[in-house]
C-alpha cells in the first residue's frame, strides 16, 4: 500500500514539474485573420486581434498595449498590402521579437497568396489613399479566405511541428466546409450579377468582382478623401443617368455619405459587415458572409 501511495505522489509531482504544452500566441491584425486562425488551430492557438470590426484598419495606432502582446507572439498573422503599414511596422520593432520580423516563419501576409486588384498605374499621394500593392480588402471574396487558408495552415505546421497533425486535419475540414458554404452563397447571390450599385469607400471590389455586380460609383472623389456636397452632387447626377439599386459601406464608416446620396437618388443604403464582429450576425467567417449576401439580396429589390 506504502509502495502504491509512493507512485501516486511521485506521479502528482512530476505532472506538476512537467510544463504543459502552451498554445500558439497569434497576433492577428484584423478580426478576419483572427477568425480563420481559430478555424484552423483550434485549441492549439492562442489569438488575440489588434483591431475590431469598427476601427477603420487603416488608420491603428501603435498602442503600448499592442506592442506587448507582439512580444509574446509566435506568429504575426496580416493582410499585407500596405493595410497595416501605418503602425504594424513600428509595433513590430518595438516589441523587439524576431520570431515576427517581416520576412521570418513568425509574419505571415494574407495578400501574398491571392490575385490583387486594382493595382495602381502611377504611385501619386494626389490620388488619395492609393496601394502600391492592389486593393488590400481581399476579405470582401470569400474564395481569397479558402486561398489563404492552406498557405496559413502550412505555416502553423512550420511553427509547430509537434501538431501537424492537427493542424492539416484541421485545415481540410474547413476547406471542405467552407468551399461547400461558397457554393451556397453563390447560388443565393446569382441574381446580383449585373446589379448596378454605388460604393462609399473602394472597399468592396473583390466582392463586386466575385458576385458580378457592376459599381457605377464612389462617393469619394479619391480613396479615403472624405465626399463634398458638390461631389455628392456630381455623383447624384450621374445616377440621375445611371441608376443604381444601392450604395453600401462599411460598418465602421459614417453612414453620413450614404445616407445623403440614398435619400436623393432614391435607393436602398446598405451597411454591409464588412469583416468579422461587423455586426450581431457577423460572428464568425460563416456569418459573415452569409449576412451579408442577405443584406445585398435585400437591397437590391
Amino acid at each position: 500500500m506504502q509502495a502504491i501511495l509512493r507512485w501516486t505522489c511521485a506521479s502528482a509531482m512530476l505532472a506538476l514539474a512537467t510544463p504543459a504544452l502552451a498554445a500558439l500566441n497569434i497576433f492577428a491584425t484584423v478580426p478576419e485573420w483572427g477568425a480563420l486562425a481559430e478555424e484552423l488551430g483550434g485549441d492549439k492557438v492562442k489569438v488575440y486581434v489588434a483591431t475590431n470590426a469598427l476601427q477603420d484598419p487603416h488608420h491603428v495606432e501603435a498602442k503600448p498595449s499592442l506592442i506587448a502582446r507582439a512580444r509574446n507572439a509566435d506568429l504575426v498573422v496580416a493582410t499585407g498590402a500596405e493595410l497595416e503599414i501605418g503602425w504594424l511596422p513600428l509595433v513590430t520593432q518595438q516589441a523587439g521579437n524576431p520570431r515576427i520580423a517581416p520576412g521570418k516563419p513568425g509574419h505571415f501576409e494574407a495578400a501574398a497568396f491571392v490575385t490583387m486588384l486594382e493595382k495602381p498605374a502611377r504611385l501619386d499621394r494626389a490620388d488619395g489613399d492609393v496601394h502600391p500593392g492592389g486593393n488590400p480588402h481581399i476579405q470582401t471574396d470569400p474564395r481569397n479566405i479558402l486561398r489563404v487558408a492552406g498557405p496559413l495552415t502550412a505555416r502553423l505546421v512550420e511553427i509547430d511541428p509537434a501538431n501537424a497533425a492537427f493542424y492539416q486535419e484541421r485545415g481540410k475540414a474547413f476547406a471542405e466546409r467552407f468551399g461547400a458554404a461558397i457554393t451556397n452563397w453563390e447560388r443565393q447571390a446569382a441574381t446580383l450579377k449585373g446589379v448596378p450599385i454605388v460604393v462609399q469607400h473602394k472597399a468592396f471590389t473583390y466582392l463586386i468582382a466575385w458576385l458580378g455586380m457592376n459599381e457605377v460609383a464612389a462617393l469619394e472623389p479619391k480613396p479615403g478623401v472624405e465626399p463634398t456636397t458638390a461631389w455628392l452632387s456630381e455623383v447624384l447626377a450621374l445616377l440621375q443617368r445611371q441608376p443604381a439599386k444601392m450604395v453600401i459601406r462599411a460598418a465602421y464608416q459614417s453612414d453620413r455619405a450614404s445616407r445623403w446620396i440614398a435619400e436623393r437618388a432614391k435607393i436602398n443604403a446598405v451597411a454591409l459587415p464588412f469583416t468579422v464582429g461587423g455586426n450581431a450576425e457577423a460572428k464568425d467567417l460563416y456569418g459573415l458572409y452569409d449576412d451579408t449576401v442577405a443584406r445585398l439580396l435585400k437591397g437590391a429589390r
